[in-house]
């Protein structure tokens, strides 16, 4: 199996990653992702979110900067571990 070719980050499809929208339908899904996060995350720390959600930190870090896709293990931990939906468009 070939390895799958590299990916531009989100952030890299985005004018000002995360508060200006993006003309790429994809990063915009990502980009109102990481808005959730964050307020999802609110004033608690990363090091303590990635406590509570099993996720490595460096991992939440990265997703919060736009610079890598998270899968959906990662979603579904983030969405555990702080008791809601961080899809957009979907409220709970």
């Amino acid at each position: 199996m070939s390895p799958r070719p590299a990916r531009v980050a989100p952030a890299e499809l985005c004018v000002d990653w995360p508060t200006t929208a993006s003309d790429d339908p994809v990063a915009e899904v990502a980009r109102l992702l990481t808005l959730n996060l964050r307020r999802a995350i609110g004033d608690r720390s990363v090091r303590e979110v990635a406590r509570i959600t099993a996720v490595d930190r460096a991992t939440i870090g990265a997703v919060l900067n736009g610079l890598s896709w998270p899968d959906i293990v990662t979603l579904a931990k983030l969405e555990s571990g702080l008791g809601c939906s961080l899809w957009p468009g979907i409220t709970g």
